[in-house]
């Protein structure tokens, strides 16, 4: 399926995961989320001088321009160069929730679900209310074989936007998936298999 990139709306899902599989990466306990704290020029009862003001947006074209660089990589396919430049961007503005929106997207379709998915649930904390994010967040963790947190992923971004196809959608695969699951407990085949290719079959 030929994939294209909405840059003036990036928020639109990005991959379909038909042919991924469930990443078995587990979480390493040196992963830790960076956040910046900066007092703000009022909060040191300083006026922000004017060289702090273009070196502000001085960083702020910069950060823009990876971020189109990645944009066009992305587009083109070239995944992990694209990555680069939005790592590149984040360290000018690490509080962006479309570059990690965006970055799940792409670590999605390297297959990389552990990643995706914590890049998704940075952009949900930044912007708990963008519908499109719970759902990138959501497909991360059903590639990641995690059917029951994408379904609280989903819902969240219906409550947001109702009339989400693709929240819809993918949230009756992961309730197949689940239902899936119950069957093979059911049967006692598996029963120490906890996660699933996407892409199977959906047939009952």
């Amino acid at each position: 399926m030929k994939l294209t990139w909405n840059k003036k709306r990036s928020r639109e899902a990005f991959a379909r995961y038909s042919n991924l599989p469930f990443d078995q990466q587990e979480p390493s306990s040196d992963d830790t989320q960076l956040q910046n704290h900066e007092p703000t020029a009022s909060q040191n009862h300083e006026k922000p001088s004017a060289d702090a003001l273009d070196s502000d947006s001085d960083f702020k074209k910069l950060a823009q321009s990876f971020q189109a660089q990645g944009d066009k990589l992305a587009e083109d396919g070239k995944y992990r160069e694209a990555l680069g430049k939005w790592e590149a961007a984040l360290n000018l503005m690490p509080e962006h929730a479309v570059l990690f929106e965006q970055k799940a997207q792409v670590l999605l379709e390297l297959g990389d679900a552990w990643s995706a998915l914590k890049s998704a649930t940075r952009a949900t904390e930044l912007e708990p209310s963008w519908s499109e994010a719970w759902v990138t967040l959501g497909r991360a963790q059903l590639n990641f074989g995690e059917p029951d947190s994408a379904i609280e992923s989903f819902d969240r971004a219906l409550a947001i936007k109702l009339d989400s196809v693709e929240a819809q959608d993918d949230k009756k695969t992961a309730l197949h998936l689940i239902k899936r699951r119950k069957q093979l407990h059911s049967s006692g085949l598996s029963t120490a298999k906890n996660r699933y290719m996407v892409g199977d079959s959906t047939d009952s």
